[in-house]
């Protein structure tokens, strides 16, 4: 074996790779009254900076202190916990509720604890990437789907051999922003004996009855065999994840969930906020309305900058029929090319996504642009403005 004087050095090489492909990325802290308009969070309905919301967070603080002081298990569980997990629980037409520290959290708790050795996972290769890794951990036999491929779920579960089955699907996909064909797959689980596990992160707050999410839009709502996830950090203004579903899956994920036991609590002043964005939300579902109108204005100003591109670059592309939530994908194809629309946005007062592999498959590479529920006539105007320059001189 030949030493090296820096272990290291590896790095160095995988750094310039990716500066060579257009792939590194920076943390960019964002300013406490941002200059630019925000098309890059995940603030669906304008509520982060809501004074409801801000003071259920302070109220909470000063209630309980700054953290949870440990886990859910020992003494990272207060009143405030328990009163959103019933609240969203209620919300949604579950069950039970569970929260976790994050929705990343949520996923591996879930999927971990319902699968394990002699079980099968059948994911959508669309899932988040919490959704994957929690499959890396699970011990299961996993089998990737294509994406929305309900005749491929069916072909592995009607031949499997393991007793028990999960299958693992995003309701509302994150790069493009379509809907996953929830009500037949759930079907084909109730066929085959499968529990169908659903991530509303991106529906919760945008989809169904003010906001209720796509798996209660399509009349599913308490199937003893379908699990929900979400996160609390997109249409609820805070942070956190949350398990919802039959009351015997919240037993088993105290016990068993990893991600559960071993983690700390979720601060308490997220968990106010997140009550309180939830209580504008019932109070106010138009805002779940607002945000798909949004992404339709979004929607209309992409697809009505001319083409643009060569054989070999794309010409600019965005999703195929209006926007079915929050997300408005447009793609670009080279990832610098996607790189340097981003920043030009940027340098013209508007803040948009920018999603490269592995965040997509190589040669999509994005801008993805989310809508929110308060967007102004006025920003709505500078948005078409921009956009339209910018993407039309999106060099080829």
């Amino acid at each position: 074996m030949v030493g090296n004087d820096d272990a290291l050095s590896w790095l160095d090489d995988v750094a310039q790779r990716r500066r060579d492909a257009g792939l590194r990325r920076e943390l960019r802290p964002r300013t406490p009254a941002p200059a630019t308009i925000d098309l890059a969070s995940n603030d669906y309905l304008g509520l982060v900076r809501h004074p409801e919301v801000i003071d259920g967070a302070m109220a909470a603080l000063r209630r309980w202190g700054a953290g949870a002081t440990g886990s859910r298990l020992v003494t990272g569980t207060t009143t405030e916990h328990e009163l959103l997990e019933r609240e969203l629980a209620e919300f949604v037409g579950a069950e039970s509720g569970l929260v976790f520290s994050s929705g990343y959290a949520a996923n591996l708790g879930v999927v971990t604890a319902l699968s394990g050795k002699g079980s099968l996972i059948v994911s959508d290769a669309g899932s988040h990437a919490s959704l994957v890794d929690a499959c890396r951990l699970s011990r299961a036999r996993v089998q990737v789907s294509p994406r929305g491929d309900v005749d491929a779920v069916r072909d592995a579960l009607a031949t499997r051999t393991e007793e028990r089955a999960l299958v693992l699907t995003d309701s509302v996909f994150s790069a493009d922003g379509d809907l996953a064909p929830v009500r037949a797959l759930h079907r084909v689980c109730r066929e085959y004996g499968a529990v169908l596990l659903v991530d509303e992160a991106h529906a919760i707050g945008v989809r169904g009855d003010g906001g209720r999410g796509l798996v209660h839009e399509v009349g599913l709502a308490g199937e003893p065999d379908l699990v929900i996830t979400a996160t609390l950090s997109k249409s609820l203004a805070s942070q956190g994840g949350v398990v919802l579903g039959d009351a015997r899956i919240r037993a088993h994920l105290i016990d068993a969930a990893r991600a559960f036991i071993f983690d700390t609590g979720l601060a308490p002043a997220a968990v106010g906020a997140a009550r309180a964005a939830l209580g504008v939300l019932r109070r106010e579902p138009e805002r779940a309305t607002a945000v798909l109108d949004r992404a339709r204005d979004l929607a209309r100003i992409a697809a009505a900058v001319p083409p643009v591109g060569t054989a070999a670059v794309p010409p600019v592309g965005t999703a195929v029929g209006e926007p079915e939530s929050a997300v408005v994908s447009v793609v670009l194809g080279d990832a610098q090319r996607a790189f340097d629309a981003a920043q030009a946005c940027r340098e013209r007062g508007l803040h948009v996504g920018c999603f490269r592999p592995p965040s997509v498959p190589e040669g999509t590479s994005r801008l993805r642009l989310t809508a929110r529920a308060t967007i102004t006539p006025d920003e709505l105007a500078t948005i078409e403005t921009v956009l339209t320059e910018i993407l039309a001189g999106a060099p080829a």
